[in-house]
């Protein structure tokens, strides 16, 4: 479905376990959990960072930063820790260290983990090279970490990938981490800890920084932290000020249903783009399991400009002032599919971005990237898949060096 277009707007707490390293230069994706990194090796060879960071962004993200650690464990290893298997648990300080000593002397790997930075790494790595006349994407992020090994674990890698992390480290503050226990049957129990991404405040810098931005990415996860919710909604109101469009992710279904007044404070008031799986997607309706992806698009795109819709294996939806735009799967053997979503989502902004204005060329690009991952082990793009798509994408589409896609909102309209 073809839009229309409009000018461009303008002392360690853990332990010593065995974790492996696997730092390729062609996805970046594991590291060991606490080795110093050199400040001088933080760039992905393949796109060199610059050293000047540009006037304005075209893609801010604001979300938790939080370390992923994740390893294989037995039925037996949670049974023991009193883990419920395929949950998904916040955890204070002494049980994140209680399941860590458990862990002392497994293997297990390391990551600069979380939904928003996958996304935002795989959409640097899309857009990491010219195309169609337009530069690299500037891709950035703002969050909260403190100041141990582990947030410069985490700035360093992302630094690597190509994506800056923009936010101070917080004196004497924890980064937050998330505990990925995966039984043989391929299950993930999840334990997140907070740490200082608990506190995501807006003040003088962060709102520099969106207010210099094209898009602004709200991370779903954000609203389960105390009063992160006024932060958002003044990001929001900032970028919004300035220009920006405005994309939130759903995240998690549990989040919605104990925030669902606060997601639609802000979806409602500055919402351009949503992105859901149709899970989350029901729960924003408030509609039973029942209801098919298609019903739950054509629904929220009532509320907002452009809605995706993911339905896994089934493939995907768009959601334009009531219609709904399917889009098939790519297909692919799957090996992993954590971090599906974030990759979709990725898949639909670099198009965005790049000023692309048939929506279902933009979704089979997203399909695609979603399949890549998805027919991989880990939640990262790699760097060589992303420059095939990204080059395979520009030789079939038209990449607008002077538009952006306008996604048809009363918000875009006066950009």
């Amino acid at each position: 479905m073809p839009l229309s277009l409009l000018p461009p707007i303008h002392a360690s707490p853990f332990p010593r376990a065995s974790c492996d390293y696997e730092d390729d230069d062609d996805d970046d994706e594991d590291s060991d959990c606490v080795l110093p990194i050199s400040p001088l090796d933080d760039s992905d060879p393949a796109f060199p960072t610059p050293l000047i960071l540009p006037d304005r962004w075209d893609v801010v993200g604001v979300g938790q930063a939080m370390v992923d650690f994740s390893g294989v464990v037995t039925d037996a290893f949670l049974e023991k820790l009193g883990l419920h298997k395929g949950s998904r648990k916040v955890v204070n300080h002494e049980e994140r260290g209680r399941v860590l000593r458990a862990m002392d002397g497994c293997s297990y790997k390391a990551a600069a983990g979380g939904s928003l930075s996958n996304s935002l790494v795989a959409l640097a790595r899309l857009g990491g090279r010219p195309s169609g006349g337009l530069p690299p994407l500037s891709v950035a992020m703002a969050g909260s970490v403190g100041a141990d090994p582990l947030g410069g674990f985490y700035r360093s890698k992302l630094r690597r990938a190509n994506v800056s992390f923009l936010s101070a480290s917080i004196n004497d503050g924890t980064t937050g981490t998330v505990i990925v226990l995966t039984t043989p049957d391929a299950q993930r129990s999840m334990l997140a800890y907070q740490g200082t991404s608990s506190s995501v405040r807006f003040d003088s810098y962060l709102a520099g920084v969106v207010s210099k931005t094209n898009m602004l990415v709200i991370e779903g996860y954000l609203f389960e932290l105390p009063d992160t919710i006024k932060t958002i909604v003044k990001a929001c109101e900032e970028a919004r000020k300035n220009g920006a469009l405005i994309a939130v992710t759903a995240s998690d279904v549990s989040c919605i249903e104990k925030h669902y007044d606060d997601f639609w404070e802000v979806i409602g008031e500055y919402g351009d783009i949503v992105f859901a799986n149709l899970e989350e997607a029901r729960s924003l309706c408030q509609f039973s399991s029942e209801e098919g992806p298609e019903a739950v698009t054509r629904y929220l795109s009532y509320f907002v400009p452009l809605v995706s819709v993911t339905d896994g294996p089934k493939g995907s939806y768009f959601g334009v002032k009531g219609e709904a735009i399917y889009i098939p799967p790519s297909p692919c053997i799957p090996v992993d599919t954590c971090g599906a979503g974030d990759a979709y989502a990725s898949g639909v902004l670099y198009g965005i971005l790049r000023g692309v204005s048939d929506l279902k060329a933009v979704g089979a690009l997203a399909a695609r990237v979603a399949s890549t991952v998805v027919g991989q082990q880990g939640t990262r793009l790699g760097v060589q898949d992303a420059i095939a798509l990204a080059e395979s994408f520009a030789q079939h589409h038209r990449i607008n060096s002077s538009m952006l896609l306008d996604i048809s909102s009363d918000h875009a309209s006066s950009l």
